[in-house]
């Protein structure tokens, strides 16, 4: 097989892997409400099971790159896929929410390796002029997978159970084994660095103590001195895993990336600005079943407006950024991000269906503008010594905001349904629109971070291309 095919057959193999990570980050959504009448939970207590996928994908993110030199990108590619596809199977067979958010962990830590790994060996593969092109090829799938993730979970749900959003996983997985096996370069480092265990300990223990503490809130039943003490231990996990970095020669990740100005403001601001974006594919199927009576396919092909218009944005942001720079577009699409958030406390029973579609769309489109151009701020001044390290804390702070984004929901949604009672029963749409407006307000809070960038950083020497990044 000449290289140039061999290169093909890598490339739809990475994207294929992209592909079912993304998918699988949609598709539960809109299955929640099924899977709670099922194991007997209430719908607005399931957030667990998204926040345990993208909480471990979080925390395994930063050890990918480091497996994948210690024991070959084909082995960890092959050992994610088969964990993916075991955690699927056995999510499948769970019987209650405490079983399905266990495997979930599991399906997340096959999930966490699968594109590092992959866009590593991409990286390793094609010389540095042909990358850029083939990692276009590869994000396209993680913009195809959220397109029809939240849809085929409904029509899943209906056309045959919950169980099934998961066992699509199986073939899938098994013809990615074979090509695995057969097509990926087993590409590996002599001498690897000792893997900073202490760090990565300390990074990983604060995350889900920070995690735990905002689900304990909402779904755990803790009271609020058990969420304090999680709270602060999360935090002083995070100090002393920095004091650690800054007296290790070889940390997780350096704290000298932080003195890149554009690094630290676009880390801090994908941390808080996702807060919002990521809570929204977990509230809008909620708000549609829960409250508005849509079968789980119509919630699910409710969305397919806002992946379509975020798809459609992507060819504006190079020009528009260019011509305003990065400060100005950033602080005004923050706000406008987060209005588009709060507009969904507007939404009712009565309410036209195109009035719907355009609120989404809208939503979708700046969206999609923030994430490309937040992406693109954080890593265009990395020189290639700092850009794994920069990337993958950018990668493992966006799985770490989108899980703190649903569990921040989860627990204002909690919070305003105690709220909202009349004649004892929970008037659940209230709490809904109040619940946007929060998140709404969180969103809009962060553009205060982007501000602290220099006005005149604008599109000049790119090092990353926005057309490459999700």
């Amino acid at each position: 097989m000449n290289e140039e095919r061999s290169q093909n057959f890598l490339l739809w193999l990475v994207a294929v892997g992209f592909f079912m990570q993304t998918l699988d980050s949609t598709i539960v959504n809109t299955a929640l409400p099924a899977m709670a009448r099922d194991l007997g939970e209430s719908p607005l207590r399931m957030q667990s099971v998204v926040i345990a996928y993208a909480l471990t994908m979080a925390m395994l993110i930063p050890a990918s790159g480091w497996l994948a030199d210690r024991f070959g990108t084909r082995r960890a590619f092959f050992s994610a896929i088969l964990l993916f596809m075991t955690g699927s199977l056995l999510c499948a067979l769970s019987h209650s929410v405490t079983q399905l958010v266990a495997v979930r962990v599991i399906q997340g830590a096959g999930g966490a390796m699968l594109l590092p790994v992959g866009r590593l060996s991409v990286l390793r593969a094609f010389p540095r002029e042909k990358f850029l092109q083939a990692m276009s090829f590869v994000a396209i799938p993680g913009m195809v997978g959220p397109l029809i993730g939240p849809t085929l979970g409904g029509w899943l749900v209906e056309a045959a159970s919950w169980h099934w959003i998961f066992l699509i996983n199986i073939p899938i997985g098994l013809a990615g084994g074979v090509a695995t096996l057969a097509w990926m370069p087993d590409s590996r480092i002599d001498t690897v660095p000792r893997f900073d265990t202490t760090g990565y300990l300390l990074l990983a223990i604060g995350m889900v103590a920070i995690s735990l503490s905002l689900d304990g809130l909402s779904e755990l039943g803790m009271r609020h001195a058990s969420v304090l003490v999680l709270l602060c231990f999360g935090f002083a996990s995070l100090t002393a895993y920095w004091l650690h970095a800054a007296q290790r020669p070889d940390p997780l990740f350096s704290p000298h990336l932080f003195r890149i100005h554009t690094f630290s403001i676009g880390l801090l601001g994908n941390l808080f600005a996702r807060i919002g974006s990521g809570s929204m594919p977990f509230l809008i199927p909620l708000l549609l079943q829960v409250s508005l009576g849509y079968s789980p396919q119509q919630a699910g092909m409710m969305m397919i407006p806002v992946a379509i218009a975020a798809i459609l944005c992507k060819p504006v942001v190079t020009p528009l950024i260019t011509r305003a720079g990065y400060r100005r577009v950033l602080v005004a699409n923050t706000l406008l991000v987060g209005l588009s958030i709060a507009s969904f406390a507007l939404f009712h029973a009565d309410e036209p269906i195109w009035l719907r579609i355009i609120q989404l769309a809208v939503f979708g489109a700046v969206n999609s503008l923030q994430f490309t151009a937040m992406n693109t701020i954080t890593l265009k001044d990395l020189d290639p010594v700092e850009a794994s390290g920069g990337n993958s804390l950018m990668s493992m702070v966006q799985m770490a905001s989108m899980s703190l984004g649903v569990a921040v929901a989860g627990a204002l949604l909690a919070t305003f349904t105690s709220m909202f009672v009349q004649d004892g029963m929970a008037q659940t749409l209230p709490a809904f629109h109040a619940t946007f407006a929060a998140v709404g307000l969180i969103t809009c809070a962060s553009g205060w971070i982007f501000w602290q960038l220099s006005p005149d950083i604008k599109m000049s020497d790119k090092r990353v291309a926005p057309a490459a990044l999700p």
